[in-house]
């Protein structure tokens, strides 16, 4: 592949990690606001939320570098559809656990985008760029791990609070 193809995939990539983590912010807003019951869930998705902040600002770092910008339609359509996934759990009996898989999935998600971005500037030799991507990297990787250890204590809880007769959804 020619050097002008890998740089248009990696900016592409680039600009697609953008708006995914718009969309992130979108899931999280309307999450937080419904997690009273779960104090533990509700501050550390207010703690990614702030590294979800930080990861914008190393894209956009990383695409000025290159002379680039992301793309403002894909990170708005992108917001507005995190904001309604989010919203689509909100009615639901057993919301905390449909975004609990939501989330872990999601997360997973920006991960794998994460590491081919990662090899993709490898492949490019777009060195400058691979700290940053590492950075985000590592922060969604130990949020994949905060959601696969809690999942099963917010099951339990979950079914405890129902039990009792408790909100037990949010």
């Amino acid at each position: 592949m020619s050097e002008n193809s890998i740089r248009h995939m990696f900016i592409v990539g680039l600009r697609d990690a953008h708006a995914v983590e718009h969309q992130a912010l979108g899931i999280m807003d309307r999450q937080i606001e419904h997690l009273a019951q779960y104090a533990e869930v509700e501050a550390r998705l207010r703690s990614h939320r702030g590294e979800t902040e930080r990861q914008i600002e190393r894209l956009d770092s990383i695409l000025d570098n290159f002379g680039e910008s992301p793309s403002a339609l894909k990170d708005a359509a992108l917001k507005l559809g995190g904001s309604v996934a989010a919203l689509s759990h909100a009615l639901a009996p057993d919301e905390i656990i449909k975004n609990s898989l939501a989330n872990y999935a999601f997360e997973n998600y920006e991960a794998a985008a994460y590491k081919a971005l990662i090899a993709i500037a490898k492949a490019g030799g777009f060195e400058a760029a691979i700290p940053k991507l590492e950075e985000s990297l590592r922060e969604e990787l130990a949020m994949v791990a905060f959601l696969d250890e809690t999942l099963p204590i917010i099951v339990d809880k979950f079914l405890a609070l129902r039990s009792e007769g408790k909100q037990a959804s949010h």
